[in-house]
């Protein structure tokens, strides 16, 4: 701001800003005797300084004339594909890239080691001279992938990244040796919800850790044994390592390169322009299905033949069931219906106890999910590209359901449909006058703020399917499985 102004001070008069010019260069300054010739000889002088500045003038912009040039100049996208921060770290450096409005990021290599009753990390040099330790650098960290929401954040651990300078005769405590990098992160936040495990903890992990093909270490602020349990299938395809709990476990674990923080792109999704390896949200589907193969194998062995019969190779349908809020009041219809077109039905009613092995294999095998938007969409990514997935969108709900899951459904290859209800589908049309916002307007509800969302298109709404309107996109559904599979016996 401060050089904002300077530049729109008024500027000089000419022969005050040329004559302020000669002095610089030690051009003559003629005396006034003879005011003609005084005149014409100041004016030659003046002239042939100008002249001998113009050359520099012109080769060496003002700082703020470039910088405004080259950035009106540039365009979104070539800022975008531009190296990122930190792509290239010397040793014994921290680098921290702070520029996403997601999550932060910070690098360090050198000789890194752990302090978990100080909740810190420290990068130590050497330095011949010194007597004691120097501090370089330091940095704070919240490694977790909600930065914009203070609230959320308010309740992460923060973590305190140092490096430091010491005499190379000083020896540091290291109880455990790793021959393979870090990645620091946080397991606290909204861990819980399926949602926010898959798109704030479990892809921006694979995004981050993608790079070091499983050498690498899992270092878990916030550490649960429930979800260290939940997501073991897959962690054990990110990493060949054991996890670590930083805040449980308080030996020194020392490493040469460590990243704190998570990298995240997108709602469930991953922008392979900006992956090392040029990873996509399908790389992320085909790791899921290494995960939990093995697993499904043992399922499969295990239950009944009978129950694994469909003699007529009918398309498939999984219904993923709600109770309470949100739920199909018609269901039961909805299934009869199902059938009669054409497919085999399974309902499925998971909680937080369901082993994920189960949901992926249900999903994975069927060609067609439909489920009303809530957190349960996330399973999405259980689904083989090129599957139908019909997400029934609530009053109220619109933007949320396009963002959170149709729009990364697309990303992800399946065909998606999202079918948004009619005020007279609602359950909320039995609570409000016909004319209320509430039914002729969402969207001004919601301007309202997230808590009237909640109360009134989350928590108290249901659904009850116009099944002969619902009836044409499972009959269209039907038929694009079935062409599908008439395509590929070809």
């Amino acid at each position: 701001m401060v050089d904002h102004q300077r530049h729109m001070q008024p500027r000089k008069g000419v022969k005050e800003m040329l004559m302020h010019v000669d002095e610089e260069h030690g051009c003559v300054n003629i005396k006034r005797s003879r005011p003609k010739l005084l005149f014409f000889l100041t004016f030659c002088s003046l002239l042939s300084c100008f002249l001998l500045l113009l050359p520099p003038l012109l080769s060496y912009p003002s700082p703020s004339f470039s910088l405004l040039y080259s950035y009106e100049g540039e365009d979104e996208a070539l800022l975008e594909i531009k190296a990122p921060l930190c792509s290239s770290v010397s040793n014994g450096t921290i680098c921290c890239d702070r520029s996403s409005i997601r999550s932060d990021i910070c690098i360090m290599k050198g000789d890194i080691r752990t302090n978990s009753s100080s909740f810190s990390v420290v990068l130590y040099t050497s330095g011949d001279l010194l007597t004691g330790e120097e501090e370089l650098r330091h940095e704070k960290i919240k490694p977790y992938t909600r930065k914009w929401e203070p609230s959320t954040m308010a309740t992460i651990d923060e973590l305190t990244l140092t490096s430091k300078k010491s005499n190379t005769s000083t020896t540091h405590k290291c109880d455990v040796y790793h021959d393979v990098p870090a990645v620091f992160f946080s397991t606290g936040g909204f861990t819980g919800n399926v949602y926010h495990e898959f798109n704030d903890g479990l892809i921006p992990l694979y995004i981050t850790s993608q790079q070091f093909n499983k050498k690498v270490v899992l270092v878990i602020l916030e550490y649960h044994d429930w979800w260290i349990m939940k997501y073991a299938d897959v962690l054990s395809q990110i990493s060949d390592y054991e996890p670590i709990d930083f805040n449980g476990d308080n030996r020194t674990h020392c490493f040469s390169e460590a990243i704190v923080g998570l990298k995240i792109h997108d709602e469930l999704a991953i922008n392979s322009s900006l992956t090392t390896t040029n990873k996509t949200i399908q790389d992320f589907h085909d790791m899921l299905d290494k995960s939990y193969q093995p697993r499904i194998h043992d399922l499969v062995q295990e239950e009944p033949e009978k129950t694994r019969e469909n003699p007529d190779n009918n398309p498939k349908l999984v219904i993923i069931s709600r109770n309470g809020s949100r739920a199909i009041m018609n269901q039961d219809l909805l299934v009869k219906m199902a059938e009669k077109i054409g497919f085999d039905v399974e309902v499925l009613r998971p909680d937080k106890t369901t082993e994920l092995a189960k949901i992926y294999r249900a999903l994975n095998s069927s060609d067609v999910m439909i489920g009303v938007h809530g957190a349960a969409m996330t399973h999405f990514l259980f689904m083989k590209p090129g599957s139908v997935f019909i997400q029934v969108v609530p009053l109220g709900t619109t933007w949320a359901a396009e963002t959170y899951y149709g729009g990364p459904a697309k990303k992800l290859g399946l065909r998606y449909i999202g079918y948004e209800i009619g005020a007279r589908e609602s359950s909320l049309y039995d609570e409000y006058d016909r004319n209320d916002v509430v039914l002729t307007d969402p969207d001004s509800v919601n301007d309202r703020g997230w808590e009237f969302t909640k109360k009134i298109y989350l928590d108290r709404q249901k659904v009850r399917l116009n099944l002969i309107r619902f009836r044409k996109h499972l009959v269209r559904s039907h038929f694009f499985i079935m062409a599908k599979r008439n395509h590929a016996q070809v």
